[in-house]
């Protein structure tokens, strides 16, 4: 079975990022806790899930996906400044340990999307956070070997995730 549209994918891979000798491995997935998603439905890059396109159980890959067909380059209107009153809570304390520079705080904007910022100063008087994805502006390099493909169940395609596992539970 090929990986198309609708196949659940189990992948195993290494992840580099930057160019040359400056590649830095970012990530490795391996078997014990492979990737398993939905082609078509992942959330990945579309660049990325291209590149898996018609292979199949047993194949090994090794891509890149530039910047600008991964995850964009930084907007720099996506570093936002807050007054630090925002995160103290009753006691006019900010709990310990929250305020870090690069601990991620969870938000939810004006339509209930969640999206995390990153925090990247902080002043007497402003957190100031970065929403950009943390792969903005990288150059991925990819090398791993697909596992498995099968049919995403009707359940898990209305629901836009893999069951079972290696996804959701519930």
């Amino acid at each position: 079975m090929k990986i198309e549209a609708n196949k659940v994918v189990k992948i195993v891979y290494e992840l580099e990022i930057g160019d040359g000798s400056n590649k830095e491995m970012l990530e490795i997935v391996q078997d014990d806790e492979p990737m398993v998603f939905i082609q078509g439905m992942s959330g990945l890059p579309e660049a990325f899930e291209a590149q898996l396109d018609g292979l199949q159980a047993g194949d090994e890959f090794k891509f890149s996906v530039d910047a600008a067909d991964g995850y964009g380059e930084p907007d720099p209107e996506a570093v936002i400044d807050f007054p630090i009153e925002n995160f103290k809570i009753e006691d006019g304390k900010v709990p310990e340990g929250m305020l870090e520079i690069g601990n991620m705080i969870p938000f939810s904007n004006d339509e209930g999307n969640r999206m995390n910022g990153r925090i990247v100063e902080i002043t007497d008087e402003f957190v100031i956070l970065d929403f950009n994805h943390p792969l903005a502006g990288q150059n991925m390099h990819f090398k791993g070997k697909v596992l498995g493909v099968r049919d995403a169940t009707k359940d898990e395609i209305a629901h836009g995730h893999v069951h079972g596992e290696g996804g959701v539970v519930h």
